[in-house]
């Protein structure tokens, strides 16, 4: 194991660490999502709220991923996180994290043109500002990690032109993709169903992990 990884299980999911802070900023997320939701009564249109939780959710299912990574090598995740934080909630996540991707989805959504047809740069817009949000994610990712902040072990997820398109590649562009997918499904219970799955994953596999295997990320 690597001592990224030893630290970043000091403290894991240990209250005592949790700093006043985070309740501000826990209230900016309910207030903008209710703020969306209130939009979203009058217009009848649940997009905001949909790229909201999709994108979260995406990012719960790939940090759930990444503890199973790092149990299954015993070595190290692909990402660990082990530096100072109001609450560790896996080795490669923290609720400042959380709150970050928790509202990411809505930003994203509201970059979009309202002409689903638009184009920027002869690229279709949403997928323009996928590619757009996820290359500018990667490049805060490599300053995190040239701050000791974000920690990669293996030797294809560096920081290096080649090492930053796994990166790019399978992290940042799905998650961002992600939404784009979800809001351009043809009807809200088509897009509840697309969400729910998501989440039930990430919780099922959470479930196994913990409650059936005694795993611990």
């Amino acid at each position: 194991m690597t001592s990224a990884s030893e630290l970043a299980l000091v403290g894991l999911r240990d209250l005592s660490t949790i700093k006043w802070y985070v309740f501000p900023l826990l209230a900016i997320v309910f207030y903008i999502y209710t703020s969306e939701i209130q939009k979203a009564r009058e217009s009848g249109n649940w997009d905001p709220v949909f790229a909201g939780a999709t994108l979260f959710g995406v990012d719960f299912l790939f940090e759930t991923i990444n503890g199973w990574i790092f149990h299954l090598s015993g070595h190290s995740a692909f990402w660990t996180a082990p530096g100072e934080t109001a609450l560790r909630t896996t080795v490669g996540w923290n609720i400042e994290i959380m709150f970050m991707f928790s509202i990411a989805g809505i930003i994203y959504y509201n970059t979009l043109s309202r002409d689903r047809d638009a184009k920027i740069l002869g690229i279709p817009n949403r997928l323009f500002w996928s590619f757009s949000y996820a290359s500018f994610c990667v490049f805060v990712e490599c300053l995190l990690n040239i701050g000791g902040h974000l920690v990669w072990e293996y030797p294809w997820w560096k920081l290096s032109m080649a090492g930053v398109l796994p990166i790019f590649f399978a992290g940042y562009f799905p998650l961002f993709l992600s939404p784009m997918l979800v809001i351009g499904l043809k009807t809200n219970a088509m897009k509840i169903y697309a969400v729910c799955a998501i989440y039930s994953l990430a919780a099922a596999m959470n479930i196994i992990a913990f409650g059936l295997l005694g795993w611990n990320y």
